[in-house]
């Protein structure tokens, strides 16, 4: 299991890009493509502390990064992106909107700085999943900085095509979160280090080190059914550019 919710491989990756993940959090997303590529990727936050945190993970893999490191960390915030047009060939925006209550400021934002041709890949909650914990638990989308919506996928998908993006490919992840959240947000109030929700979370962490043949096999049948994530890939400017098919 991977914690990676966008997939590197489905992003026409090339030494020549330039990568911005948009919200990159503690920079799981940054890390796992800059490191492992020659392209110049920047993870941009608001949060100061999260941007620690994802720097010294950074330092962490100095033997990768050296002299001539090519990944960054900025913070900012994505309805006023300090880049200037164009300045990116891949944008990545992975589980941030839901988070936002004025998105399409963000979604503005991201058409500016990106190139012609170049591709955008969003994540957010998918729908049914993400209604269920709001069901059990209010306080899991009531704290500070929680969850302000359940996105629509196809709403969200023709707001971003309607600012000159056209979808290749569409996917769901990460269904084995998906009972640990469940868990999580029915002991909420009750007992937050419930065993049942420790046990879980061990079964993850155990899951994501030694990533068993069977658990791969059994996230990847049960992730159009129960995925928590519904991904989204786009390339902007005309569905001809699109490096894969449109699903």
């Amino acid at each position: 299991m991977s914690l990676d919710t966008i997939k590197p491989e489905h992003l026409a990756l090339s030494a020549d890009d330039t990568l911005l993940d948009l919200g990159c959090g503690e920079g799981r997303h940054t890390l796992t493509v800059g490191l492992a590529s020659d392209l110049n990727a920047i993870g941009l936050d608001l949060s100061h502390r999260d941007l620690q945190t994802a720097k010294g993970r950074l330092n962490d893999f100095s033997g990768l990064a050296g002299e001539q490191c090519n990944v960054s960390f900025t913070q900012g915030t994505g309805d006023n992106l300090p880049f200037g047009d164009q300045s990116f060939s891949k944008v990545i925006c992975s589980e941030v909107l839901e988070h936002i209550p004025e998105y399409a400021d963000f979604l503005s934002e991201i058409r500016r700085v990106i190139k012609p041709g170049g591709i955008l890949a969003v994540s957010v909650p998918a729908a049914f999943p993400e209604w269920v914990c709001w069901q059990l638990s209010d306080a899991y989308h009531q704290v500070e900085g929680g969850h302000v919506r359940i996105f629509n996928a196809n709403t969200l998908h023709r707001e971003i095509e309607s600012l000159g993006f056209k979808r290749y490919r569409r996917h769901k992840a990460h269904s084995l979160h998906v009972p640990y959240w469940w868990l999580k947000c029915l002991f909420w109030r009750q007992d937050p280090q419930h065993p049942w929700v420790d046990a879980y979370h061990r079964f993850l962490v155990w899951d994501l080190m030694e990533n068993p043949w069977l658990t791969r096999w059994l996230d990847k049948l049960l992730n159009p059914i129960l995925g928590k994530s519904i991904v989204m890939y786009y390339v902007a400017t005309k569905p001809e550019a699109s490096p894969g098919n449109k699903v």
